[in-house]
């Protein structure tokens, strides 16, 4: 069955998509990354071969500012692709309105419209998110009103990636699409080496904790971050095509045992040997508190929540087939681990 599949991945060259990427090569699977440049696949074969692919992806230049991605779908480039990952998208606090419609909503878009035309497409696998899933796409398209207010609301990023979960479903509805979306949680590094791609999100906080730039423990005990490793999102990833079943589902894949954030921060700081604070901060407090002095982003606040999520179906068909979550006490530990390394070497570096 390996021999037959033929992946085609957008976003192949990021945090996200590189797992992915080697975890399809390792099953077998025939791997091609559509790429905005040469030179980002140049990078991500350099990293393939340093993570010990045994074989090589090809590349396809994908324009997303263009309809159909500049591509014939139906050009021998495609021929035989029978899955489409698509983990694509803009994860960036701060960005405008429209930069976030663009490279969150537009190409999620683009991309299923363009699954839609592949002659052998049997399933198109989404990346959305465990606090944005779940969206009705009944009332796509939304109004520009709607729009503004929604990303008002939530932040450009938050309020893109609640649009974009709608459009992909409505846009794969509209075209016959065989879909399955992943809503996954924090995504931290590889659960045996902690390599991480990414510090936006938990780690910045995990490293001014590091550097004794934290003053408070942020949110209370019920306070839930989830995460997940790289590792195992793109072994679940790469299952989903094999399941007939998993086709028009949507799954929340995080880990339960996560522990709060207080707990999570201070377990962390006592790895690391360094002073915990003993201030916790409420959320709600916080989200009234001006930037300057909690030292965050407006818009990551939003992820501060006290709310759970539906995994039970995520974990039963992961069980199902032999893959289970790594322990997240030990898994959090080599990401922060290898994150504060990291960062050291990098100023290092530029000194």
């Amino acid at each position: 069955m390996t021999i037959q599949r033929h992946a085609l991945v957008f976003g192949g060259t990021g945090h996200i998509g590189r797992w992915l990427v080697l975890e399809l090569l390792d099953q077998g699977v025939r791997v091609q990354v559509a790429v905005r440049s040469l030179s980002s696949f140049d990078s991500l074969l350099v990293w393939l071969q340093e993570h010990g692919a045994g074989h090589h992806p090809s590349c396809v230049v994908a324009d997303f500012s263009a309809e159909s991605l500049g591509r014939d779908p139906a050009s021998s480039a495609f021929r035989g692709v029978t899955e489409v990952h698509n983990v694509a998208g803009a994860y960036a606090f701060g960005m405008t309105p429209d930069d976030a419609y663009q490279a969150n909503v537009v190409s999620a878009r683009k991309v299923t419209a363009f699954a839609g035309m592949l002659p052998s497409l049997e399933r198109l696998v989404h990346l959305s998110g465990y606090r944005v899933g779940g969206q009705d796409p009944v009332n796509v398209p939304w109004s520009a009103e709607r729009r503004a207010a929604e990303y008002r609301r939530l932040g450009a990023y938050e309020g893109s990636k609640v649009e974009s979960d709608a459009v992909v479903q409505a846009a794969a509805i509209a075209a016959g699409v065989p879909l399955t979306m992943v809503n996954p949680a924090s995504v931290i590094g590889d659960s045996r080496t902690g390599e991480c791609g990414q510090v936006l999100g938990l780690g910045t906080p995990m490293l001014d904790l590091y550097r004794g730039r934290l003053p408070a423990l942020p949110g209370g005990k019920r306070t839930f971050v989830p995460v997940v490793t790289a590792d195992y999102l793109a072994s679940f990833m790469a299952l989903l095509p094999t399941v007939p079943a998993a086709e028009g589902k949507s799954y929340w894949v995080l880990d339960d045992a996560t522990p709060s954030l207080p707990e999570l921060l201070t377990m962390l700081g006592e790895h690391f040997g360094v002073r915990v604070p003993r201030l916790r901060v409420p959320v709600a407090l916080l989200k009234k508190l001006p930037a300057k002095i909690t030292r965050a982003d407006p818009e990551t606040l939003s992820f501060l929540s006290e709310e759970r999520y539906p995994t039970a179906e995520a974990t039963a068909l992961a069980e199902a087939h032999g893959l289970h979550h790594p322990p997240v006490d030990v898994a959090l530990k080599r990401w922060a681990d290898y994150l504060v390394g990291r960062t050291a070497t990098a100023r290092v570096a530029s000194m």
